[in-house]
């Protein structure tokens, strides 16, 4: 398997200039699948943190930035939606949420939001023991004793600390939502009505909103938040525009040398 990512095939999610440079950073295995957006993209084109892999490995080994509140060490680990990035000495936190066009942005949030992330449920299935297994949407399992209040669809909120569930949100007419992906991500309304497709095809749900025409999508691009992510103190992104941090020629030299393996 290649370990190089073109800029021009990287999903629509990576916040990244496509055309400055032909290579960019490619993602490990891990949680989001191929949505997953690099640590490094996130440090160096979006927050500007960094200016090449090197800086950004010496940073992550002084065990001050958290994914999910656990220290996070591999560059490459892949970040999305709904992660919680929290960078212990400079006192800041985020939330990562889908951005115009559906490209992965940074909400700022404060450190006790900090402490738990939401998850929308994809699967339940029991397993030996009596217990049942959620599955998130990024991956992530977690045990309950009584699974009979959740259903597919449901977000859930988990601390960080020790999984515990501290909030439910179900996946239901009049539910807040915003979108994820497709045409629409990013947008945020109410479900006006949910229609199940007699048929292999997948659900669409129709939202309306308050100051907008309201949109059309299917239900998997759908995820049930509460209030608290649409709130003023949330508003504003941090450096969303990959232009912004777009690469010097010099830098484009460091990372085709980390693609090969060796820093500059």
């Amino acid at each position: 398997m290649t370990k190089h990512q073109k800029r021009l095939s990287v999903p629509n999610s990576w916040p990244v200039e496509r055309k400055t440079q032909t290579f960019t950073v490619k993602a490990d295995a891990g949680p989001h699948g191929e949505k997953g957006v690099p640590l490094l993209i996130v440090l160096r084109d979006v927050l500007g943190y960094v200016d090449n892999r090197k800086e950004a490995r010496y940073a992550l080994n002084q065990d001050q930035v958290l994914i999910n509140g656990k220290p996070e060490s591999d560059e490459s680990r892949p970040v999305g939606m709904f992660d919680i990035l929290a960078f212990v000495e400079r006192e800041e936190y985020y939330r990562v949420f889908p951005g115009e066009g559906g490209r992965l942005a940074l909400t700022a949030i404060d450190e006790d939001a900090a402490e738990s992330k939401l998850g929308k449920i994809v699967g339940k299935q029991q397993v030996p023991g009596g217990d049942v297994q959620l599955t998130l949407h990024d991956g992530h399992t977690l045990l309950v004793e009584d699974a009979s209040e959740y259903s597919g669809g449901d977000s859930i909120v988990i601390a960080n600390e020790d999984d515990e569930i501290v909030a439910h949100f179900e996946y239901e007419e009049g539910a807040l939502v915003t979108a994820v992906d497709g045409q629409h991500a990013g947008e945020i309304g109410e479900i006006e009505e949910i229609q199940v497709t007699a048929s292999s095809s997948a659900n669409n749900v129709l939202v309306s909103q308050e100051t907008g025409d309201g949109f059309e999508t299917i239900a998997d691009y759908v995820v049930v938040i509460d209030e608290n992510f649409t709130s003023d103190d949330e508003d504003e992104e941090a450096a969303p525009d990959a232009d912004a941090g777009a690469e010097t020629p010099d830098e484009a030299d460091d990372e085709s040398a980390d693609d090969g393996g060796d820093d500059e």
